[in-house]
């Protein structure tokens, strides 16, 4: 993998840049859908490509391994031959599903042992074993295996995890620079800055991962419940650290908002499971606002779900007929509207690059987190 910044906007820490892997180039700054089992939920892999323009999509480690399972990803040829996905995959290492899952795990040094979501059965991850499932995945970029901690953290305990994620990550990379990938393409480990909102946890965790020079870097226990300007604080301070010539991932990050402040701040890569989630539910991500869609207000509303967005589903059908397959329990309707809101997050990353390579993209940031935001 190699990363080149390709433009810098001169009033904010924003930066363009290409990220090139074996399945492709990437543009970034960059907003990467989330298919958490294969699948981004109720989108075609045709529609990912020519509507929606992804470039970038996610797996999840901790849900591929349960199901379908590693015989079944490595007979296709992983997940690329599975889905028919062909441009670049991120795997999550399934660290973030493990802290979920917090009445069923238990952790320890060696790793973690859990219960599947699925069956009840036990199992257990290992930094090492996480390693080779995702090379079994066969994803171009793959987490280190880490603790995230919740919010409210006790700093004590968000210390202790950190110093564990920063020797899990040890064994992560001696596994992972100790093994070949099985498709005949290159795959590279992202190591994952934590310590919760403490800056001086976050300093050092930022310390330790920068000299570690892998090719990119993630930043993650963050959009875990503590308030926005904290999240942006600790943004910050980490990206002063971690190398300005690699990407850097903000992961599970977030709302329109959330990814031009942290853009503003550095951030080249992002991922999210609200413009999919929130579509399920009819709450629309548009250029002029936030849409819910199930309000009586739009049912005699015959323009299109957003023209100025494009795109098929955003201009061919209209806000009154949205309304309608979502009271009337159509699943045609979560299809639309998962449609409208990943196009709009990939235009919205698209617009940002534009406007940082032009030198203008503070001013249009601001102007954009007030409108995008606002509720329609």
């Amino acid at each position: 993998m190699t990363f080149s910044i390709t433009a810098h906007d001169p009033q904010s820490k924003a930066r363009t840049g290409t990220l090139t892997t074996d399945h492709g180039p990437i543009q970034t700054p960059i907003f990467m859908p989330v298919g958490t089992a294969g699948t981004v939920k109720a989108v075609h892999q045709r529609e990912l490509e020519t509507d929606v323009n992804a470039e970038i999509i996610l797996g999840n480690t901790y849900h591929l391994y349960l199901r379908p399972g590693l015989d079944v990803l490595n007979g296709a040829g992983g997940l690329h031959g599975f889905n028919g996905w062909q441009r670049p995959i991120l795997t999550d290492s399934g660290g973030y599903q493990v802290y979920s899952l917090s009445n069923t795990r238990k952790i320890k040094e060696e790793g973690v042992t859990f219960k599947s979501h699925i069956d009840g059965s036990s199992h257990r991850f290992t930094p090492e074993g996480v390693m080779d499932i995702q090379r079994t995945i066969g994803a171009d970029i793959i987490m280190a295996f880490d603790e995230c901690t919740p919010y409210p953290c006790e700093y004590g305990y968000a210390r202790q995890s950190m110093e564990m994620t920063h020797r899990w990550l040890d064994r992560c990379i001696a596994r992972f620079d100790g093994t070949d990938g099985y498709y005949g393409y290159r795959q590279t480990l992202f190591p994952i800055v934590q310590g919760s909102t403490y800056p001086d946890l976050r300093r050092q965790s930022a310390e330790v991962i920068a000299s570690k020079e892998r090719e990119g870097n993630a930043i993650g226990g963050l959009a875990v419940g503590e308030p926005a300007e904290e999240m942006y604080a600790m943004i910050e301070l980490v990206n002063e650290i971690l190398p300005a010539d690699k990407p850097r991932y903000l992961m599970g990050v977030g709302t329109p908002a959330n990814i031009l402040e942290a853009i503003a701040r550095g951030v080249d890569m992002f991922d999210c499971v609200m413009p999919t989630r929130n579509a399920r539910h009819g709450l629309l991500f548009t250029t002029a606002g936030i849409i819910n869609i199930k309000n009586e207000k739009w049912s005699r509303d015959y323009s299109p779900i957003d023209a100025e967005l494009g795109g098929y589903a955003s201009t061919f059908y209209s806000k009154s007929y949205l309304r309608h397959l979502f009271k009337a329990d159509e699943l045609l309707g979560g299809q639309i509207a998962s449609l409208q809101n990943l196009t709009f997050y990939l235009w919205l990353v698209r617009q940002a690059r534009t406007h940082i390579a032009a030198g203008d993209f503070i001013s249009w940031k601001n102007e954009m987190v007030v409108r995008l935001m606002q509720r329609l």
